[in-house]
């Protein structure tokens, strides 16, 4: 039997209509998370060259160079997410750690060369910044609200792993809560994100997204004894990682002397240090910033950038809601050297220190990162009272490694009047380890 025209029109109407359909069908709530977080999802290699210190190295380097040969360069690979419309980029701290060149490749297939920011070992985060062209701008990836988890939930574990292309694996959120150690038990974070959905090496510092393509977590680790779990720190850490990490002080050695904290009524002010640029500004704990420079900050994130933008050549403006009220506060940043000093600390224990300078390190035999040499003691001070005499090595503070004379006087200014400080120090001629503790004036 012959169709007539309208017939074959309905007949191609019809085909068409189950074409869309099918698209529609295949096209689902998973495919469209992928197609918007995608663009943010990156490739990181990195090259490491291999150092050798000691005095042995540098003996048979001197007397033996003919025969030397350096080790190979270690590549490693992993996978970031761009969290900033700038180029920066969010990993883990093992994709890049001692890494002397980065580079990151998107999904569009164009690649830059990277630096680090800054990062810490505690958390497994790190934020690097892309050496892109002024102006030139990224796709973020959209951060979920902190503990917006929903328990069998389905999440999308996305990489860009060994620079084969995107990479997406599916699954369920298998835990919201889960506490243990991460590969090689390096790390010892509370409430991992517990999931079954894929996740190999290469897809380390990847996201973990929900199926509105929102950021709640970044893939750090996979656990040896289990099969098909994975884990990731959650976007709770995340941001406390990054209000910690990307700050004035550890970014662009600048004082202004206040933490924040994304909450459901906005960013507050969640920390305020004595006598800071932040308190005399006007800032109080406890206040949500509204507006900072004329522009309103999304994330502590983009505050934080803000705040940096001028430096210490001009005050940022910050419009604060406090209670019922709206207030105003214009804070001027400052260099941090210029109050965390080698005056603060002689003023707080009562020695006068340099910098332990690498080659003075080594020319000792020391492999040490940082450290303070004692350069006088002040009679009748905390430390004359404990037997301090010149030539002792500051090597740590309470723990911590005395990186900096800012990092010791920073610590030290933290510290109330005749609060106790332990210094951990190198006592020359044998090389020896001694813990002092000190009290605080």
């Amino acid at each position: 039997m012959s169709v007539g025209p309208l017939g074959a029109i309905l007949a191609g109407w019809l085909c068409a209509v189950q074409i869309v359909q099918g698209s529609e069908l295949r096209k689902d709530e998973t495919v469209r998370a992928v197609e918007k977080v995608m663009p943010s999802v990156v490739n990181i290699s990195s090259k490491t060259v291999l150092k050798q210190r000691g005095f042995f190295f540098d003996w048979w380097r001197d007397n033996w160079a003919p025969f030397l040969r350096e080790l190979p360069p270690q590549l490693s690979a992993g996978s970031g997410v761009i969290i900033d419309e700038d180029g920066y980029v969010l990993t883990n701290v093992h994709v890049v750690e001692d890494a002397t060149e980065i580079i990151v490749t998107l999904s569009d297939k164009r690649s830059y060369p990277a630096d680090v920011v800054i990062g810490t070992r505690k958390t497994d985060v790190a934020l690097l910044k892309l050496r892109a062209k002024p102006g030139e701008k990224f796709t973020p990836v959209r951060f979920a609200a902190d503990d917006d988890l929903y328990l069998g939930e389905t999440v999308l574990a996305l990489g860009n792993p060994f620079g084969l292309g995107e990479s997406v694996s599916k699954g369920i959120l298998s835990s919201k809560t889960r506490r243990t150690s991460a590969q090689d038990g390096v790390l010892d974070m509370e409430d991992w994100i517990q999931t079954d959905a894929a996740i190999n090496p290469g897809n380390s510092g990847g996201p973990l997204v929900n199926l509105d393509a929102e950021l709640i977590g970044l893939n750090v680790a996979i656990y040896k004894e289990g099969q098909g779990i994975g884990f990731a720190i959650p976007v709770k850490r995340i941001s406390e990682s990054l209000a910690e990490i990307f700050t004035p002080e550890n970014v662009r050695s600048l004082w202004f002397g206040a933490q924040f904290k994304s909450t459901t009524n906005g960013i507050r002010v969640i920390t305020l240090q004595s006598g800071s640029p932040a308190e005399k500004g006007g800032l109080r704990e406890g206040d949500i910033i509204t507006r900072v420079n004329n522009a309103s900050p999304k994330s502590v994130f983009s505050l934080n950038r803000e705040i940096m933008s001028g430096g210490d050549k001009r005050e940022v403006v910050f419009q604060i809601r406090r209670g019922r009220e709206m207030h105003n506060a214009a804070v001027r940043l400052l260099p941090e050297d210029s109050y965390f000093n080698a005056a603060l600390i002689r003023q707080k224990i009562g020695i006068t220190v340099k910098a332990l300078a690498p080659q003075d390190a080594a020319r000792m035999g020391l492999n040490l990162n940082g450290g303070l040499v004692v350069a006088g003691v002040e009679r009748g001070s905390p430390a004359d009272n404990a037997g301090f005499q010149q030539g002792l090595i500051i090597e740590a503070m309470d723990g911590e490694s005395a990186e900096s004379i800012v990092d010791v006087a920073r610590n030290l200014a933290a510290k109330k009047r005749g609060a106790t400080v332990r210094l951990t120090l190198i006592v020359p001629g044998p090389f020896r380890r001694a813990l002092v503790d000190l009290k605080v004036r």
